[in-house]
């Protein structure tokens, strides 16, 4: 490996988390042996060479995780667009050695880098009858690997769940979002935000979901014909229904039908001239490009980064150009043209008007915000009820995105016929008949507010059981959204038992994972985990700024999650930590004199400070205070130590953009789920439900979201930890060693194989029906 020579590639705009793939690429691409360049102001240093390209040390993307933008810069250049610029790029890399090109950016980079590969054998040619390059030369260089990740806020490249940067620009937005709607409210203003997106309404769409937005407008699907009046219609229906503002988000491509440009200052002159409303616009701009990284993005490329160092190690001449993305939570590598191919298609379906089938190519994260969008706010509620009583109930210690999930479980309960039952502090609530009903107006607003709204208690079920069946009896609930951690989860179970004694108890239910552990087994992410993870990260970086300029310090913070390691280990990966200490992956007093002799070795170094973060279970005798005692007493003389316990902090604060919309997602899906259910196990003239399947969890699991029953999870829990027994981000952690540069073995036999992407369920022309690819194993099954 030691002479395979790696170059990371910045192009076009600038994204946050771009920093985070730069750092990754560079640390694991020297860690595997390789030489690894800095290519400065993208293409158009490629092109002018010189200092432009610049060997990259360990060191030098030292402090740079949140930093927004690129340190490497980027630039537009015309010159790479002519083949006469390229061969000026062939010359460069040639003569460095280079045979491994790493790109950042959109689909236009990427399209110029695949061109760049393509006619790569002909440049070499032309470069050595020019005699600027020899035969031996053109012969060491006679392939390029080319591997791409998408930095785009906008989110337009189809194929990946996520590109880098668009949490970002998602958490400025929602800030901004958060800051108006407090004024709007004191002065019953409408407000119209106008954010990014000329080809794609993802920021918009997802910034409707995150602050129940009244109305959307997206490029993807034009409002139908006479869509002025419906939206007046909404906005005084939602006036008269108690509300004090409006909210109306718009994608700066909005267009009608006829494809005539729908502006923020043409909607406020609607809203002003037919309703008389007090009307606001704000046009955010490049603020949304700006800030600190989200722990999302800097995850996000660090584990694009390591990808992508790994599929070019592992690239042929017959390997086509790959891009690395993200889907559900699993790494996947994709032919970069037919991602390209795809995200064309969306704009010739655009262009042709094939509105449903522009959405669908967006893919299934994209068609399922915008599915859940349309129900939540634009079906009204049926006139005929379908009697039945949905209870809802929060569990556990409150977290961010709770409410956004009851928001949303209540209204698609109203939607669908449902009478929606509030319960009140928890299973003890329950038992005393601390219930009520809750409207539609009753959850306005509570998407963006932390906490838990109906109250939340970590009681457990097992001693009110007889009390708790009195009431499901007396207020007649027919099936019940268990809302929490992992208490929501045992007093499940403990319901589902129950059952044999307690009639009433058979009904459906469904735990949806709310806490800042993420400890519930049979979800990969619990609603309120990302809120304390950026709490978590946003801290650190404070801590380490605070030591700026001082002598070398090390800092040791104290992580909330229980026995749960996930907090610790995700925010090491954001915040780059030297080590985290968890219960899972077990350490000793061995363990903790390395970590000393390498943060003593590092402090050697340019680097002047050290970060390790510990769980607040991960071990009973090696404590936090311990730790601190350890570090002080062995780094005497190199560096000093202060310890931070974070504690409650990591459970407030707003819900953040993922959690608002997980949690909006997660309410819509369950009650969908129990409506299905209900149909299921009516009988008779009665509702009996008392099958496994009948009472699940909802989860995130790989790539779906899927239900599992309650009574089959117990083999996968360890109910002494209250943690599952496997953990998929535990996979994670080495990479968080190798970035905190220690020797250790990275597994890849896990690594993302090249897949394809998926065109399903599309009604394409001829011409297009041939590039569509054959579905994978998993496209298939869901």
């Amino acid at each position: 490996m030691a002479h395979q020579s790696l170059l990371s590639c910045c192009k076009r705009h600038c994204q946050c988390g771009m920093n985070a793939a730069v750092r990754a690429t560079v640390r694991v691409g020297i860690y595997t042996g390789a030489k690894v360049y800095f290519v400065h102001e993208g293409y158009q240093g490629l092109v002018d060479g010189g200092d432009n390209i610049k060997l990259a040390t360990w060191e030098s993307v030292s402090m740079m995780l949140q930093l927004g933008g690129t340190v490497i810069g980027s630039a537009r250049c015309m010159d790479f667009r002519a083949r006469e610029g390229r061969m000026k790029a062939a010359l460069n890399l040639v003569k460095l050695g280079i045979t491994n090109l790493c790109v950042i950016g959109g689909d236009g980079s990427l399209t110029g880098a695949n061109q760049f590969r393509k006619e790569w054998a002909t440049l070499l040619v032309d470069l050595v009858k020019a005699g600027k390059i020899t035969d031996d030369e053109a012969r060491k260089s006679c392939h390029l690997n080319i591997v791409g990740m998408v930095g785009s806020i906008d989110n337009d490249f189809c194929g990946t769940d996520m590109t880098i940067g668009t949490d970002s620009a998602l958490h400025r937005i929602i800030e901004v979002v958060d800051a108006i709607t407090t004024t709007a409210q004191s002065h019953q203003r409408t407000f119209i935000l106008e954010v990014m997106g000329r080809h794609c309404g993802y920021l918009a769409l997802v910034t409707a979901l995150a602050c129940g937005a009244d109305w959307v407008f997206i490029p993807e699907m034009p409002p139908d014909d006479g869509w002025e009046g419906h939206l007046c219609r909404r906005l005084a229906d939602q006036r008269a229904r108690g509300s004090r503002l409006n909210v109306i988000i718009v994608a700066e491509g909005a267009m009608d039908r006829a494809g005539n440009p729908i502006s923020s200052e043409d909607i406020k002159k609607l809203v002003e001239k037919n309703l008389g409303f007090d009307t606001r616009t704000t046009v955010l701009g490049h603020v949304q490009r700006g800030g600190t990284p989200s722990a999302f993005d800097r995850i996000l490329g660090s584990r694009m980064g390591v990808e992508a160092v790994m599929a070019l190690l592992e690239a042929t001449p017959e390997t086509p150009a790959c891009v690395v993305s993200l889907s559900g939570n699993q790494a996947v590598r994709l032919p970069l043209m037919e991602c390209v191919q795809v995200t064309k298609d969306v704009t010739t379906a655009m262009a042709e008007k094939r509105w449903e089938d522009a959405i669908k190519l967006r893919g299934k994260s994209f068609e399922n915000n915008w599915n859940t969008y349309k129900m939540l706010a634009h079906i009204n509620p049926p006139d005929t009820k379908s009697n039945i009583n949905v209870a809802i109930v929060n569990i556990g210690a409150p977290c961010a995105g709770m409410n956004a999930a009851v928001r949303s479980a209540v209204r698609i309960g109203i939607i669908q016929g449902h009478n929606m039952l509030a319960v009140h502090d928890g299973f003890e609530g329950l038992a005393q008949g601390k219930i009520e009903p809750i409207t539609w107006t009753g959850v306005s607003g509570w998407t963006g507010k932390g906490g838990s709204e109906l109250g939340t208690k970590r009681v457990l079920p097992s001693e009110y059981i007889e009390e708790i069946s009195l009431t499901i009896a007396k207020f007649n609930i027919h099936s019940l959204v268990i809302i929490g951690g992992f208490e929501a989860y045992m007093g499940g179970l403990e319901l589902v038992q129950g059952r044999d004694k307690y009639e009433e108890l058979c009904i459906p239910m469904v735990v949806i994972p709310a806490t800042v552990s993420n400890n519930v087994p049979g979800s990969d992410f619990s609603i309120g985990a990302d809120t304390a993870l950026n709490t978590i990260t946003s801290t650190c970086d404070r801590i380490k700024q605070s030591a700026a300029g001082t002598k070398r310090r090390v800092f040791i913070i104290e992580t909330a999650g229980g026995y749960c390691g996930y907090l610790a280990t995700m925010a090491g990966l954001a915040a780059g930590a030297d080590a985290a200490y968890i219960y899972e992956d077990k350490f000793g007093i061995r363990d903790l004199e390395m970590n000393v002799e390498h943060l003593v070795q590092k402090m050697k170094t340019d680097v002047k400070r050290g970060l390790i973060l510990r769980n607040e279970n991960c071990n009973a005798n090696y404590t936090t205070d311990f730790i601190f005692a350890l570090y002080s007493e062995e780094g005497k003389g190199i560096f000093d130590c202060r310890k931070n316990v974070l504690g409650h902090m990591q459970q407030g604060g707003t819900p953040t953009p993922f959690d608002r919309n997980f949690g909006t997602k997660m309410g819509s899906k369950a009650v969908l789920w129990i409506t299905e259910k209900l149909k299921e196990v009516y009988r008779h003239g009665r509702i009996f439900a008392n099958t496994p399947d009948s009472a699940c969890v909802l989860g995130m699991k790989k790539r779906a979201l899927t239900f599992q029953p309650l009574a089959e999870l117990k083999e996968q829990t360890d109910f002494v930890h209250r943690i599952p027994k496997t953990s998929w981000w535990l996979k994670l952690r080495p990479i968080m060693k190798i970035l905190a540069k220690y020797n250790i073995s990275l597994d890849t036999s896990e690594h993302a194989h090249m897949e394809h992407v998926i065109k399903k369920r599309v009604s394409m022309p001829a011409p297009l029906m041939k590039k569509a690819c054959p579905p994978t194993k998993h496209e298939e099954e869901e």
